[in-house]
């Protein structure tokens, strides 16, 4: 969610304060997985909120992994679909990177996501879908 591997640390670090800080809030009925992404999903909007100096890396997320002997021209493309997806998250309404980033790379379903983001499975799949759709329009628009 942050794209800088330092505010993620700094964020990590953060959220487990915050999750021991607040042991005594943590209600039994509920998983202590989805309070911890809960905690950690709002300590990284925190983050975003206090610092809009979030800038793209130029590095893809493959960077550094082994190649599969991929000609220069499937690397380069590789590496251009990687970044116009990362430009294309970044320009989601929060609420939308957080929900479809959940589901997507995180691999939650649908009912830890509306538990880590306090809200509604409905709202959750109203703003996965609504991300997806963003996400096909802003990809086309680059490409086409």
């Amino acid at each position: 969610m942050l794209q800088d591997p330092q505010d993620a640390q700094d964020a990590a670090q953060d959220s487990f304060l915050k999750a021991y800080r607040g042991l005594s809030r943590f209600s039994p009925e509920s998983s202590l997985y989805t309070w911890l992404y809960r905690i950690a999903v709002n300590t990284c909007l925190d983050y975003r909120r206090k610092s809009r100096r979030m800038r793209l890396k130029s590095e893809p997320l493959t960077e550094g992994l082994p190649s599969y002997e991929q000609s220069p021209h499937q690397l380069f493309e590789s590496r251009q679909a990687t970044e116009s997806i990362q430009a294309a998250l970044q320009k989601l309404p929060e609420k939308l990177r957080a929900a479809i980033l959940l589901r997507e790379m995180e691999g939650l379903t649908y009912a830890e996501i509306a538990e880590v983001l306090q809200t509604s499975v409905g709202t959750i799949r109203s703003r996965i879908s609504r991300a997806r759709a963003q996400l096909r329009h802003l990809l086309r628009r680059n490409t086409g």
